[in-house]
């Protein structure tokens, strides 16, 4: 092969592959264009691959959408930013394709492209590259048009500027209702990069005609575009720009306008300032948490705490906690179960008193919902109100409905509890624990969930890293290894895992005493599962022992013995994991 044949080989293969019939080798050509372009070099990757990439928009949409990423990323190899405007080609065609995946990747790309252009390349490529996309016949270019003015308006000149934004005018009255919500969904990135001065004179207009727009899916989008206007202006600017509107939004026909008001009202009500928010838009606020969707009653629930933190105490109590408590009945599980998990964040804004007075019974009315989700979320988030009130007024007020939970007939909801009680367990002392929560602790071991019964034994763990290995020796030991002789295998199995999890808090002599007999005397157990168990248990027990000199003995004494024993076992799965643990002692 002569040396002009061997420098064709590499894009005749990339040609035969992105022609081939089959789709995965195309993708896999594509994927591969940088090994391709590095073994062509800058030069003829210019001359022959952008434009036979170019030619070839005419495929699979998977095929068009690995294109547009990997135009993206392709600065380097056709010689660098200043050959850069050769990728807007083919780009600017993918931008235009009807798959809106491949469309929305071409526009990443230009916008990564776009940033490393010159002046001269800006104004020779990309503005008019950006006019024939605004203005293309078919509304898909114009969509993806609405995404590329945020990216270059601030490198162009005074002149330039003023044209793009009479452009993006345009798309935001377009006649296509996709392409005004893609003029809605950039507005707000748009007008970041706009002076104080062009933001009212050209984005507030356009914002107020885009959100009376007839089309409710337009409609939704321009509450983000708001959040991001207001954050730039003054709180009087806001309220004299803005406040009528908010009004008219929360006020929406359609739900899912009011839905994504509710969903954003702290990030709107901080954008537009502290005054208007206690002045206006409390009003505002009590209609989200009344409204007549559950959805939007829902997406409220969820902003009430951070909604709380802008406005005084007695605005809480006079008018969102009365809104709260209607709440916690809803007929909808959705939106209690919302409730639930932000309810708690107001306990640290109303303080200790108010929230013992108005909190503490709404939590334990959702502490007893139908609903699982209610009940689980409640749980999780308890730490925050003890915080606040402390763990006595708590466990005085809750403890009968947690112990309740704890025998939930949803296991995620016992599992919930159990990771709560060590917390508990710090706050009550070792003699409530033991009155009212011990017989408690034991019996998830006999749960019929495996996750309660592995969960239960690290939460001995706990409980014995919280109340010392005395305790653990008088009250907990003695209960795990009677399990040991249970006849349900399944009792056994938990005596295994507990001993195993509580060995690393337990000094080395419970584990000489109480651990070693247990677990000596169920290597010879009859089934097989308690028996590889065993071999995993010993395994880790050599490291704790071996920390002592007076316990590191008994490896050789007892626990090899064992393990040699159980590597002669009949069964597979046992002589596995007593070798390994063999090593392990080795």
């Amino acid at each position: 092969m002569n040396p002009e044949s061997e420098e064709l080989y590499p894009i005749a293969i990339l040609i035969d592959e992105l022609r081939h019939d089959d789709v995965s080798l195309r993708l896999n050509a594509i994927k591969r264009l940088n090994t391709i372009a590095l073994a062509l070099g800058p030069q003829r990757a210019r001359e022959e691959l952008i434009p036979f990439l170019d030619e070839s928009i005419d495929d699979e949409d998977e095929v068009l959408l690995a294109l547009a990423g990997e135009l993206g990323d392709f600065v380097e190899y056709i010689g660098g930013a200043q050959y850069a405007h050769i990728l807007l080609q083919p780009l600017e065609n993918l931008a235009a394709v009807e798959e809106t995946m491949v469309r929305d990747k071409a526009v990443e790309s230009l916008n990564k492209i776009c940033p490393l252009l010159s002046q001269a390349q800006l104004e020779q490529y990309y503005i008019p590259l950006l006019k024939r996309l605004s203005s293309g016949d078919w509304f898909t270019s114009r969509t993806s048009a609405a995404g590329l003015y945020a990216c270059g308006y601030p490198l162009v000149s005074p002149a330039h500027q003023a044209d793009m934004r009479k452009a993006f005018g345009q798309l935001c009255m377009d006649d296509t209702p996709m392409v005004r919500r893609a003029a809605a969904t950039n507005l707000g990135i748009f007008a970041k990069k706009l002076s104080k001065e062009h933001l009212i004179s050209d984005i507030i207009p356009l914002f107020n005609k885009l959100a009376q727009d007839e089309q409710d899916s337009v409609r939704l989008l321009t509450v983000t575009d708001l959040v991001a206007i207001a954050e730039q202006l003054s709180p009087e600017e806001s309220k004299a720009y803005f406040l009528q509107t908010l009004k008219a939004m929360v006020a929406d026909k359609s739900w899912r306008v009011r839905y994504m008001i509710a969903d954003n009202f702290v990030k709107l009500s901080e954008a537009v300032g502290q005054e208007i928010t206690r002045e206006d838009l409390v009003g505002a606020f009590v209609r989200l948490l009344k409204d007549n969707e559950a959805e939007v009653r829902t997406a409220a629930s969820g902003q009430v705490p951070g909604f709380a933190k802008l406005v005084d105490g007695e605005t809480i109590l006079n008018y969102i906690l009365p809104c709260v408590k209607d709440l916690v009945t809803d007929t909808s599980q959705h939106v209690r179960a919302a409730l639930a998990m932000q309810i708690s964040g107001l306990a640290p804004i109303l303080g200790k008193e108010a929230t013992t007075e108005h909190l503490l019974p709404l939590f334990l009315q959702l502490l007893k919902d139908e609903f699982p989700d209610v009940r689980l979320n409640i749980i999780s988030k308890l730490e925050t109100v003890n915080q606040v009130i402390g763990i006595e007024l708590l466990s005085q007020s809750l403890l009968p409905a947690i112990v309740e939970l704890a025998e939930d007939k949803q296991w995620r909801v016992r599992l919930a509890i159990i990771d709560y009680i060590p917390l508990l367990a710090t706050q009550l002392g070792v003699q409530f624990f033991d009155e009212k929560l011990g017989a408690l602790c034991m019996s998830w071991l006999g749960d019929s969930v495996f996750s309660i019964r592995d969960a239960a034994t690290i939460n001995l763990r706990k409980l014995t890293e919280v109340f010392g290995v005395d305790w653990a020796k008088q009250t907990i030991i003695p209960k795990v290894l009677a399990m040991g002789t249970h006849p349900n295998y399944l009792y056994r199995m938990t005596t295994i895992f507990a001993i195993t999890a509580m060995a690393p808090a337990v000094t080395p002599e419970v584990i000489r005493d109480y651990i070693l007999p247990t677990v000596t005397n169920l290597v010879s157990d009859p089934i097989p599962n308690i028996r590889f168990n065993v071999a995993k248990s010993i395994e880790a027990l050599i490291p704790v022992l071996s920390q002592n000199p007076d316990t590191k003995p008994l490896i050789e004494q007892q626990l090899n013995p064992a393990l040699v024993k159980l590597s002669n076992d009949p069964d597979n799965d046992v002589r596995f994991f007593s070798q390994k643990a063999l090593l392990t002692a080795k």
